[in-house]
């Protein structure tokens, strides 16, 4: 059967409280999976949160003490991968029988990532990717993916499946590697709620002809903490992020959405045959390539710090 059921989740973060989140992230699971889909995207930071309008107290050349407070606040709302709180989400993936792929804060030592996690029916942590080039400020508190954390995954009944977090979709060497893996679905968890996503969002499911699951956090103040200093203001209805989830087909079609200023749960029926009949005519890594006069190396090795063992190794 070609046809499937796909969600994207546009909701926001229980700012610096993961234990509310990932109780929200069950109720939303358990709702798309009612709606009958089988894969269902969440957007990026959603567990761990995306901290908008915070500066962190830093200035060139200097960071102030309540700026290292602040980020101390937002490492200890991140999770372990793997860890319980990866184990919890498993779980709802087990419940609802669908594919979950969520945006996380990921910590590692005290350095913190902005990954994606991939989970299958079973419960299974297929794997995860770490962005790879955080933007602007979020460089203060992210640190960056390297090229091992790149995967197409085949995921059945779907075929392949990938993300691109947020402005990486703007990096094109990164789209026309996963165009070389041959992805069929392109999960796009982000926080940018600009007019402009939307062109970029049918752009990458025109030029790959893949569809295109686009999850954008819908947060507004009264979610994030009373001492929460963010830039946009205190009063309670403020919206930080509005949203603009969208699902798009491989011919740029929109399926559904975009959806402003209100949590929503999108669905579409999507044919899976569609990713062969737009590539009749434009398949960017086959028939469209031109291998004579472009070449593209992707260095997919883990770059650690500190390598342990014999030098030769």
């Amino acid at each position: 059967m070609t046809t499937q059921r796909v969600a994207v989740v546009q909701a926001g973060s229980c700012l610096f409280d993961t234990e509310r989140t990932l109780e929200h992230m069950a109720q939303l699971t358990e709702q798309a999976a009612h709606q009958g889909a089988r894969l269902i995207v969440f957007p990026e930071a959603f567990v761990g949160g995306y901290p908008k309008g915070l500066d962190f107290g830093a200035r060139v050349g200097s960071r102030s003490a309540a700026g290292r407070d602040d980020y101390l606040r937002y490492w200890r709302a991140a999770i372990d991968v793997p860890g319980p709180d990866v184990a919890r989400i498993g779980a709802m993936a087990r419940q609802a029988a669908a594919w979950l792929v969520v945006g996380v804060i990921e910590r590692e030592g005290g350095t913190l990532y902005c990954s994606v996690l991939f989970f299958a029916p079973d419960g299974a942590l297929v794997d995860c990717r770490r962005k790879l080039m955080p933007t602007g400020s979020e460089r203060l508190i992210w640190g960056m993916g390297d090229g091992s954390t790149l995967p197409v995954l085949d995921a059945p009944p779907f075929g392949k499946i990938g993300a691109a977090i947020c402005w990486e979709n703007y990096m094109p060497a990164l789209r026309m590697t996963m165009y070389g893996k041959g992805i069929g679905l392109w999960c796009a968890p982000t926080v940018d709620d600009r007019d402009i996503w939307q062109s970029t969002m049918r752009h990458i499911a025109y030029e790959g002809r893949c569809f295109v699951l686009a999850a954008c956090q819908y947060l507004k103040r009264d979610a994030c903490p009373e001492d929460y200093d963010c830039i946009q203001g205190n009063a309670p209805d403020t919206t930080l992020i509005r949203g603009g989830s969208v699902i798009v087909g491989p011919l740029g079609d929109v399926l559904a959405g975009p959806v402003y200023d209100r949590e929503v749960i999108l669905t579409a029926d999507i044919d899976l045959d569609d990713i062969v009949r737009g590539k009749f005519d434009l398949d960017v890594t086959g028939h469209y390539a031109r291998p004579d006069v472009f070449e593209l190396k992707v260095d997919a090795r883990a770059r650690r710090a500190v390598a342990h063992g014999n030098i030769d190794d």
